[in-house]
C-alpha cells in the first residue's frame, strides 16, 4: 500500500512540474506581432511631437560685381529682418560679407548700408557682427549672409513610411486597425511653422488687465433687471430658413 501511495504521489509531481513547465512556455509565446503594433503611438501627437529649439533665421543678399548699393526690395528685407529680431531674436546678427571674389568690393559698400540700415530700425551696433568669407566653390554667386538666432517650433520630419499601408500578415498596424506612422505629421509641422510665438506650445502667457469699461457697463446692466448678453441686430439678415433656434 505505501508503494502504490508513492507512486502515486510521484505521479502527482510530475503532472504538476508539465503544467508549471507548460505555463511558462506559454508566457514566453506571448511575444507575438501585437507587441510591434502597440510600440508605435496611436495618438499622432506623440508620434510626431512639436519641439521647441534655437535655430538660424537667414537672409542672402545679392550684390552684383558693379553695384555698392541695395534696391528697394532689399532695402525692405533688411528692416524687416531687423524688426524681427527686436520682437524674436535671441543672439547677435552676423553678417557674413564675400572676400576675394568679383564683387568683394561693391559687398563691403553694401555692408555698410545693411549695419545703417539695422541701426535706423532699432539695432544697436554692439548687436551686429561682420565677419567675411570666400566660397568653396567659385562658381558659386557670393552673397551677403544675414542670419541671427530664434526660439522656433518644428516637427517631423515628415514621409517616413516604417511599414506597407496594404493589408499584409506583416503589416501590424493594419491587422491591428491602428493609424500609419506619417499619419498626422503634415499638421503637427504646419502648426509649428504658424504659431506666432513658439513659447505658447509650453505655458501660457500672463493675463492681461481686465476690460474695466465693459464690466462697469455690464454690471450697470445687472443693477437694473436687464440683460447683460451683446445684441447683434444684423444676425439674423444672412438665414434663409426659420426652422429650427
Amino acid at each position: 500500500m505505501m508503494t502504490r501511495n508513492s507512486k502515486i504521489s510521484r505521479s502527482f509531481t510530475v503532472l504538476a512540474a508539465l503544467i508549471g513547465a507548460s505555463a511558462a512556455l506559454g508566457g514566453c509565446r506571448t511575444v507575438a506581432q501585437d507587441d510591434l503594433a502597440t510600440s508605435v503611438p496611436a495618438d499622432y501627437r506623440q508620434r510626431h511631437p512639436i519641439v521647441v529649439e534655437e535655430r538660424q533665421r537667414n537672409t542672402e543678399v545679392f550684390v552684383g560685381s558693379f553695384r555698392g548699393g541695395l534696391t528697394a526690395a532689399q532695402r525692405a528685407d533688411i528692416v524687416a529682418l531687423g524688426q524681427n529680431w527686436l520682437r524674436e531674436g535671441t543672439g547677435v546678427i552676423t553678417l557674413e560679407v564675400p572676400a576675394h571674389t568679383p564683387n568683394a568690393r561693391a559687398a563691403q559698400d553694401s555692408k555698410r548700408e545693411v549695419q545703417s540700415l539695422l541701426a535706423a530700425t532699432g539695432v544697436p551696433p554692439n548687436a551686429v557682427a561682420a565677419r567675411s568669407y570666400t566660397p568653396n566653390d567659385p562658381r558659386q554667386f557670393a552673397t551677403i549672409r544675414v542670419s541671427y538666432p530664434l526660439i522656433a517650433a518644428t516637427a517631423g520630419p515628415c514621409g517616413t513610411w516604417p511599414e506597407d499601408l496594404g493589408a499584409s500578415i506583416k503589416n501590424p498596424s493594419y491587422l491591428s486597425n491602428r493609424p500609419y506612422y506619417n499619419l498626422g505629421c503634415a499638421s503637427q509641422r504646419n502648426l509649428a511653422a504658424m504659431v506666432a510665438n513658439p513659447t505658447d506650445l509650453v505655458q501660457p502667457r500672463a493675463e492681461g488687465p481686465v476690460y474695466a469699461a465693459r464690466r462697469t457697463f455690464a454690471l450697470d446692466k445687472y443693477r437694473q433687471g436687464q440683460g447683460t448678453a451683446t445684441t447683434y441686430p444684423d444676425a439674423d439678415k444672412g438665414r434663409i430658413s426659420n426652422v429650427g433656434p
